[in-house]
């Protein structure tokens, strides 16, 4: 009984140098979602070291479990708030991307509205500009230029016969001649440039002599007496001269009717060469020469005697 006691006694005794086992609780976390708020509290011991006194291994694996627990823990805390911190990368990058397209767009809407602003300023620039030359160019229009003819003064005036350049006996003219205007400019903002076609003296459709006046410019309001000689050396007649009377001698015994024929052009600047009203007078003069006295000059007066053709 002793032995068998003795032999209970000893296998359920403990080694003095063992030390007590600890206890721990676990808080189960299960209860907060299911049991409304309650905690349920286990109790557990570490497992009894082993007879060949081998060292517990509960606190090195708690030890490890709980530091795994940390680690795990800190590593999907430093996940999660990488990829909260992309994610806010992402948002700016995303709202910067929008501003500048609305920027952008913005910038393309403005150049736009500029680009239209000065086509327009310039169509209506060009519109006011072309309104304004068609108002100076219709009132420089009224200001018509004039001519006034005077006279036409011969100082020579001979028939005669002769030769001609391929040698037909025809009857030869001389006549030497001034004629004498006046031009007038009657515009009051403006100066002329004045030209002229050459001065026919014509009998009987042939010209018989020829005068150029030289160009000049007229100011504005103002007006020039005009001199030109019109002259012609043995200009064959034909058979024209049949019809005048000619005294042996060369000289004339009636009238002769002559024809006196120009285009006097002239040109105003108003506006550079942007607005030049232009001005054409196709004069057109009966003459009647009539001489007395070959050696005698004769002057006859154009003024009733011309017509103007604007």
């Amino acid at each position: 009984m002793s032995t068998q006691g003795k032999t209970d006694s000893d296998d359920t005794s403990f080694p003095a140098s063992s030390p007590h086992r600890p206890l721990y609780f676990v808080q189960s976390p299960s209860g907060d979602s299911h049991d409304g708020g309650k905690t349920s509290l286990s109790l557990h011991s570490t497992p009894a070291p082993s007879p060949m006194g081998s060292p517990p291994h509960s606190n090195s694996s708690l030890g490890r479990h709980s530091s795994s627990t940390r680690f795990s823990g800190s590593g999907k805390t430093s996940t999660h708030g990488g990829h909260q911190r992309k994610g806010e990368k992402s948002w700016k990058e995303f709202d910067k991307i929008e501003e500048e397209g609305l920027l952008e767009y913005e910038g393309a809407r403005r150049r736009h509205s500029r680009r239209c602003y000065i086509i327009a300023f310039v169509i209506g620039f060009f519109l006011l500009f072309s309104l304004f030359s068609l108002i100076l160019l219709c009132v420089s229009k009224t200001h018509k230029p004039t001519i006034t003819m005077e006279s036409i003064r011969f100082q020579q005036f001979v028939i005669q016969a002769g030769i001609d350049s391929s040698g037909v006996a025809t009857d030869m003219v001389s006549v030497n001649t001034i004629v004498k205007f006046k031009f007038r400019n009657t515009a009051t903002f403006f100066g002329l440039h004045v030209t002229s076609t050459p001065l026919h003296l014509s009998f009987s459709k042939l010209n018989v002599a020829t005068g150029v006046m030289q160009k000049f410019y007229q100011p504005r309001n103002s007006h020039k007496s005009i001199k030109v000689v019109v002259r012609g050396t043995n200009i064959p007649l034909y058979g024209g001269g049949g019809s005048l009377g000619i005294n042996p001698n060369g000289t004339l015994t009636g009238a002769v009717p002559l024809t006196l024929s120009f285009t006097v052009r002239s040109r105003g600047n108003v506006l550079g060469r942007l607005v030049r009203p232009k001005f054409y007078m196709r004069m057109n003069c009966a003459v009647a020469m009539d001489f007395g006295n070959p050696k005698k000059k004769v002057s006859v007066p154009l003024k009733d005697s011309c017509t103007c053709r604007r």
